[in-house]
């Protein structure tokens, strides 16, 4: 009896150690500019199916996004989102609208085993097209099982009133 309570032991300890995005390309997240060259990436390109499976394995399970957008109203709020919540809330508009998100900027705090990343980018419909958005992502990483993960993402898209900071642009990439 003994052998079958140690066995479930051992298989419900082995079920609570998986994590959300085992299965991750070792070059997305073996490093600090992996993973942010990756989290571009995925949701870049022609109007079409994103790698979801990709984007996924990317955050750690209980991460979060959130981006500073602009009500109805005109007054500016924080809408938080779940990574799955984003691929529900943008699968259609990708599968049908091209999508270039291009990183121009970057900074990185890293103490150890966690970063914050400030990131700068762009935004196009078209691969050669112009430009439409410009703004900043802020991204929080940790460094645990041997690899990168995103803990936390917001952005905010830049206005006449909210420019991208000169020192944020002076490395662009």
């Amino acid at each position: 009896m003994k052998v079958f309570y140690g066995s479930i032991l051992s298989f419900l300890l082995t079920l609570s150690s998986v994590t959300y995005g085992q299965q991750a390309n070792e070059e997305d997240v073996g490093s600090i500019d992996g993973i942010i060259t990756a989290l571009y990436d995925v949701i870049s390109g022609p109007a079409g199916q994103r790698d979801w499976d990709r984007f996924s394995s990317l955050y750690k399970e209980g991460a979060n996004m959130g981006t500073i957008s602009k009500a109805e109203d005109g007054s500016l709020r924080y809408v938080s989102l779940t990574p799955d919540q984003y691929i529900d809330r943008n699968d259609e508009y990708f599968k049908e609208n091209g999508f270039w998100e291009e990183e121009i900027g970057r900074e990185v705090f890293q103490f150890g085993e966690m970063a914050t990343v400030q990131t700068a980018y762009k935004i196009r419909s078209a691969e050669d097209g112009e430009v439409t958005r410009r703004g900043v992502n802020s991204v929080q990483l940790v460094y645990d099982q041997n690899r990168w993960w995103i803990i936390n993402i917001i952005w905010n898209n830049e206005r006449e009133d909210n420019s991208i900071p000169e020192w944020l642009l002076r490395d662009t990439l």
